[in-house]
């Protein structure tokens, strides 16, 4: 298969911030002009399109490893720590998960074109409500190579240009995904430049992004707080806000003792450095005596590093003293918090104030204490009898995401296909003068 980048021969050449800048301007000029495009492509097309994206991952699944690996190397010199190189890691499976995910986009209906409502009005107009692409959608992450085939097939799906801008971390590994979706939509007849991969880990790319607003119509940041403060501090782009995973996981009173062992560990140590790793385990003080000794033998006897309060150290003297800080930490590492609190209305007051609204898990058998718990919390994913770690698009049927939307407006939770698009009205008059 040859191998195809994007298409910069007629972008500036990058020297020094106003080459950046020549070439962020191109980059948006060139995405835009791709999205008009995009807005009329034939659902067949762009499902070809990311089928032969996801044929070429696999065929270049070698070379994708291979850049991982120099990828992973410089991040050990950097002193990254094991959850951020798991986060980074692409083996053999992970690329085919990659690449089946863009092959579970394809499958997806396309949301361009649909009509969410119609109804008729007495003056003789006929109203449909109809699904559009957002335009162009920037895309900022750090160490998750993966985002780089997620969001660009997502975006490709609903008809979006994307401009993605990875972290130094996965730099090589987001530029060998990037030139085999780059080849998929030029085998399937559409602009080279419908996604595009900045191709310079310089962060003064990210401050031009946020100015882009001829060129850039939502962007979505995915990384850890430091970015995410920048991006909301200095954007004048709108944004899909995806903030800190501090999930909790509530252990209620009436929770199955097995089910809530099993939850537990799979909230926190299934993959630890995830957004949707359960940060906080809280349990009720009635349950903790019987619940919590076999949850933290398997945490411990696991690696995890357990901090509590008084009343967890009580039952395990191994559990470290966690301080008022821990409740607000997204620890992205085999760390756990734990508190004893008396009741669901304690733990619902713990997560009101702590929480950053990402995902929250209750494991009870008692139906009332579930809607309780799903009607007084406001965060976008709440799961009952659940892992956290299911907090993820894929998982959800949406074939994949760009991010958790924490925010209220427009887009929240996993963002899919359906979260990048807007509407516009399409009105049909009988009657074509208004009396």
């Amino acid at each position: 298969m040859t191998t195809l980048t994007v298409d910069l021969a007629a972008a500036p050449a990058v020297t020094g911030e106003d080459g950046l800048r020549q070439l962020m301007h191109h980059i948006g000029t060139s995405a835009r002009a791709a999205a008009q495009a995009l807005a009329q492509a034939a659902e067949d097309i762009k499902n070809a399109a990311l089928r032969q994206s996801a044929t070429n991952i696999r065929a270049r699944m070698r070379d994708i490893v291979s850049a991982n690996g120099r990828d992973a190397e410089a991040g050990q010199r950097k002193g990254l720590n094991a959850a951020l190189l798991d986060r980074l890691a692409m083996n053999e499976a992970r690329v085919e998960a990659m690449a089946r995910g863009l092959e579970e986009i394809a499958l997806l209906p396309d949301p361009i074109g649909q009509v969410v409502a119609a109804w008729d009005r007495p003056n003789g107009l006929r109203i449909e409500r109809v699904r559009t692409p957002l335009g162009v959608v920037g895309v900022i992450y750090e160490s998750r190579p993966n985002v780089t085939a997620d969001a660009g097939g997502l975006c490709l799906k609903s008809g979006n240009a994307a401009i993605l801008r990875c972290g130094s971390e996965s730099f090589l590994t987001s530029s060998v995904i990037a030139e085999c979706l780059t080849a998929g939509v030029i085998a399937a007849g559409l602009p080279d430049t419908s996604i595009q991969l900045i191709p310079t880990s310089d962060r003064v790319a990210v401050g031009e992004m946020l100015k882009m607003t001829d060129s850039i119509d939502v962007i979505v940041p995915r990384g850890g707080r430091s970015l995410i403060e920048r991006v909301t501090a200095e954007s004048r782009v709108p944004l899909f806000k995806h903030l800190d995973g501090i999930c909790h996981t509530y252990l209620h009173a009436a929770a199955d003792p097995e089910k809530a062992r099993r939850v537990t560990f799979n909230a926190k140590m299934r993959r630890p450095g995830i957004c949707g790793a359960t940060e906080t385990l809280l349990i009720d003080r009635d349950a903790a005596p019987s619940l919590l000794p076999p949850i933290l033998d398997d945490l411990l006897a696991a690696g995890c590093e357990v901090r509590g309060d008084g009343a967890t150290r009580a039952i395990d003297g191994r559990v470290l003293p966690a301080t008022a800080q821990d409740w607000d930490t997204e620890y992205l590492d085999a760390i756990l918090s734990v508190r004893v609190v008396t009741g669901i209305h304690e733990a619902i007051d713990h997560i009101r104030k702590h929480s950053s609204h990402h995902t929250e898990a209750i494991v009870t058998e008692d139906a009332v204490a579930a809607e309780t718990f799903v009607r007084s919390l406001d965060s976008a994913i709440l799961m009952i009898n659940a892992s956290t770690q299911f907090a993820d698009g894929g998982e959800f049927g949406m074939g994949a995401e760009i991010g958790i939307a924490t925010g209220k407006l427009h887009a929240r939770g996993p963002v899919g296909v359906e979260q990048l698009t807007s509407f516009k009205y399409i009105v049909r008059g009988l009657r074509p003068c208004r009396p």
